[in-house]
């Protein structure tokens, strides 16, 4: 798998990056052992987690395979920091029905005591590339840049990074911190950050790591004749997000994905990944699978080339201002 250097520092990534967010949901330990094997053997190294997933559960699914399964320094890991996830309240001892309630916190205690928690749990005394995984707007912003830069002069972090900052937001940090990455959602169907967090990250010379290139897998197709049982448009969770986005523009792009498929000879989904890897200024993209075989159809896309005219069509098909 290609490797690629995030931004102008000198971090280098695989192209395609493995997302954890179902492990410890959809993904089982031992597919998610599968997965991790795979990914090493196809080249792939840039493994992206948060103690936030599944509630701490994919955290400690790549604890338990860092070392025993696959070494630790194969792999360039990106841990979020900064969300923290509080169980339901209780009123008079009855549990309410609220789900569990995810809240921002990038204070300098919160993101030093979930890097101490996740370097322990990992076991591995330094992140690769450790992000803030939200913007905080009661936290001061010095605040935030000092305590990244703490944690690589400590030597516990290697490089720094942000996650679904707007541009504004994204340049304000850059100005004052070592951030040499941002994840941003980037896909045929999501293409609002070219408008200004693309120009941003190039001016500020910072790499981008697409997020949800598949829009939840509307892209690979699998929505095209109903709704799948076992998809996330099935799943309570996440069903109206879904069906929210099952609009004519995405028939009109997942058409042509399966026009271009067709054509070469591949899938829809592998096209969605190449398009979105091929453009300016993005150095990886995170991409989770449910299965080792849902993950074998992503890193095929790492192989396909993609022609000009294809992904001059997509571009033009899939334009609308967001």
């Amino acid at each position: 798998m290609e490797q690629r250097t995030v931004g102008r520092s000198g971090l280098r990534v695989s192209r395609i990056g493995l997302a954890t967010h179902t492990w410890g949901s959809q993904t089982d330990p031992d597919d998610a052992a599968g997965q991790l094997v795979a990914f090493a053997e196809a080249g792939g190294t840039l493994v992206e987690t948060s103690p936030a997933y599944a509630g701490g559960a994919a955290q400690r699914i790549l604890a338990d395979l860092l070392g025993d399964i696959v070494a630790r320094d194969e792999f360039v890991l990106s841990v979020a920091a900064g969300i923290a996830v509080r169980e339901p309240t209780e009123d008079s001892g009855v549990p309410t029905p609220e789900p569990v309630r995810p809240t921002v916190d990038a204070s300098r205690r919160a993101l030093l005591g979930q890097l101490d928690r996740t370097l322990l749990e990992l076991g591995t005394d330094h992140i690769d590339l450790w992000t803030v995984a939200a913007w905080d707007p009661y936290t001061p912003l010095d605040e935030i840049a000092a305590t990244l830069d703490y944690a690589v002069r400590s030597g516990r972090v290697r490089y720094t990074g942000v996650r679904g900052f707007e541009a504004w937001q994204l340049a304000s940090i850059a100005a004052i911190a070592p951030v040499v990455a941002a994840q941003t959602p980037y896909s045929l169907l999501a293409r609002a950050a070219e408008e200004d967090v693309v120009p941003a990250a190039r001016h500020h010379g910072i790499g981008l790591v697409a997020t949800a290139p598949l829009a939840g897998g509307i892209l690979t197709g699998k929505y095209r004749d109903g709704v799948p049982a076992d998809s996330r448009g099935a799943d309570e969770a996440t069903a109206d997000e879904i069906s929210h986005r099952l609009d004519d523009r995405a028939t009109r792009v997942v058409d042509a994905l399966v026009t271009a498929a067709d054509g070469l000879g591949t899938s829809p989904l592998a096209v969605a990944l190449a398009w979105i890897r091929d453009r300016p200024g993005i150095a990886s993209m995170v991409v989770g699978a449910r299965d080792i075989g849902q993950l074998t159809g992503i890193i095929a896309a790492e192989t396909l080339e993609l022609p000009r005219a294809i992904a001059a069509a997509l571009d033009d098909v899939s334009v609308r201002v967001e």
